[in-house]
Formats: structure tokens, sequence, C-alpha cells
């Protein structure tokens, strides 16, 4: 009872006082339109929707596209963002940017870490009528020749989809650093580009493919995780079925800038794993095609630090440069 008194004070205090009219919370999607940034800003605005016992909070989705989270990370911590309404979407794959300085001279400690809000696993996908029919004959392709077939995911080399492509060529015999790819300001972007043909494989995650494999646009080769998974890619072999030991979580949440006080971070913190353990919310995850993996507060912060660490090892495992 008294974390719902508290994150009912919290919204009423974010929304602006509960006779005033109701100021949008915002989170930013630090990428374009369509990927997995753009989904987990539109997991925050459905599960703040939830009939529950706490006020209805809109949300608006605000786009920031620019180094694949560099550029609103950047600005979070040199602006000193204090706004307790405004959250940043966060992956993975920005844990494993962090760890390469991509994220300029930034800390992981430099912002306000609240909550993970689920996870999904890493999939490799092509256009429906591509020559490629499956992960063995991917992987014998690229066993002959690691330039065989072009990659194309969010983000340069280094990024999360070019580390899952890498890994990838690298369990089928190939030289990673032979492969050619492509890079995209996320991963919308990058399926569209595979639905033209402009690309061969788009190495990205199992929600931000749903609809286009939903739809039939793309064929799901494998997905990376240890066992399949269920629903609409029960049917979907994981790649180690195919000979390739490659396994790829993706977590997806949200931070706050740096200024947003350690009061207000604690009570949405509360907020968001009341809401997080509720049957609603599991059939958001549902939705999305995520899988729960509720943490925040000091278990987050200590889950990113491990996380960075373990990026920076794996990227030097790939002859990248880290800080």
């Amino acid at each position: 009872m008294k974390h719902l008194v508290l994150a009912l004070s919290l919204l009423v205090h974010t929304l602006g006082g509960a006779a005033a009219p109701a100021k949008p919370l915002e989170c930013i999607a630090p990428a374009k339109p369509g990927g997995g940034f753009d989904l987990t800003c539109k997991l925050v605005r459905d599960m703040l929707r939830l009939p529950l016992p706490l006020p209805a909070a809109e949300v608006d989705i605000k786009y920031m596209p620019g180094g694949i989270g560099a550029v609103a990370f950047d600005r979070a911590v040199r602006q000193q963002w204090a706004d307790p309404r405004v959250f940043v979407a966060f992956s993975t794959g920005s844990l494993l940017n962090l760890a390469q300085g991509k994220f300029g001279p930034h800390q992981p400690g430099d912002v306000k870490w609240l909550a993970t809000l689920g996870t999904e696993y890493g999939v490799v996908a092509v256009r429906r009528d591509s020559r490629i029919t499956s992960l063995s004959a991917l992987r014998d392709l690229l066993r002959a020749n690691a330039a065989a077939a072009v990659f194309g995911a969010g983000g340069g080399a280094g990024s999360q989809d070019w580390t899952k492509a890498a890994l990838l060529v690298r369990a089928a015999g190939g030289d990673h650093r032979a492969m050619r790819f492509v890079s995209f300001e996320g991963g919308g972007q990058a399926i569209a580009a595979l639905k033209g043909g402009h690309v061969d494989v788009f190495c990205g995650d199992a929600a931000e493919a749903r609809d286009a494999f939903l739809a039939g646009d793309i064929k799901l080769l494998a997905v990376l995780a240890p066992q399949r998974l269920g629903q609409a890619y029960r049917a979907v072999p994981t790649a180690r079925e195919a000979g390739l030991d490659v396994v790829w979580p993706t977590v997806r949440g949200v931070y706050m800038g740096p200024g947003v006080s350690e009061k207000d971070r604690t009570e949405w913190a509360r907020t968001l794993r009341r809401l997080m353990a509720t049957p609603e919310y599991a059939k958001l995850l549902d939705k999305y095609a995520l899988q729960p993996l509720p943490m925040a507060g000091a278990e987050l912060d200590a889950y990113v630090q491990q996380q960075v660490e373990q990026m920076r090892a794996l990227a030097q495992s790939l002859q990248l440069r880290v800080r």
C-alpha cells in the first residue's frame, strides 16, 4: 500500500496535479522509427495505459536518431536532463557501445538507469524469396566465403547487430573481418532494405522483426536463443540446431537524465515494478514478443556495470577497439 501511495503521488506530480491538464510523459527512442528502441517506447506507452488503480498517463514518443543511442546519451549527460517525465530507451546494444567508448567520454554511471522492461533474442532473417533457404545453407555459404552474403542491420561495425553477424560468421568457420555489412540507423530501416532486396541477411531481434515476419515479408532462419521460442516462433529453429553456437539475448529498458532526483527515480522504479508484476503486463510482453526481466534500482545499476565489462571482453575478442 505504501508503494501504491508513492506511485500515485509521483504520477500526480509528474502530470502537473490532479486538477491540471495532464502533460504527457516522453519516451525518447534514440533511432529512427521501426526498430527496437521504438518498440521499447511503445511498450512504455502501453504499460502506462493499463487499467489499474493508477492515474492514466499518456506517453509521447520522440525520435532522436544518431549513433544508435549516442546522441541521446550525450545530450542527457551534457545537458544534465532533470525532468522526471522523460525516459530514454536503451538495450544490450547500448551497453556494448558504452563498452567501446562509442557514447563519447561518458561512463555507465553518468545517467540514472530506471528499469529493464523485458528481454528478447536475436534472429537471423532473409527475404521471403531468398536463395538462402536455411541457416545451414547460410553456414555453408559463409564457410566457403565470408563475403558471400551481405548483412544489413542497425548500427555500424561493433554495434550489437554487427556483433551478431560477426559471431555467426565466426561460428560458421569464416573470418568475420571479411564479411560485408551495410549499416542502417535502426532496425526498421534495415528490415525495409531486406524486403527491398538491398541486403541478403538481417541480424536483428525477434520483437522488432515480428510484424514483417507475421506479414510474411521475411523468413526467419533461426533464433539466437538457448531453445526454441514459443507462439509465433515455435517453428523457427535455434542457431544451435544448425551447429552454430550463437546465443544473443537483448535487454529492453529505459534510463533517465542524471539531473533527475533520486526520490523521483526510486518512485518511478517502484511504479514500474508494480506494473510489471501484473497479469496485464504479462499479456503486453506476449504482444511484443518479449520475455520478463524486471530489474530496477541498485540491482539494475550492478547489472549494467557487469554487462559493460562482459561486452568489453567480447569486443576485444572480435578485434574491436575498446576504451
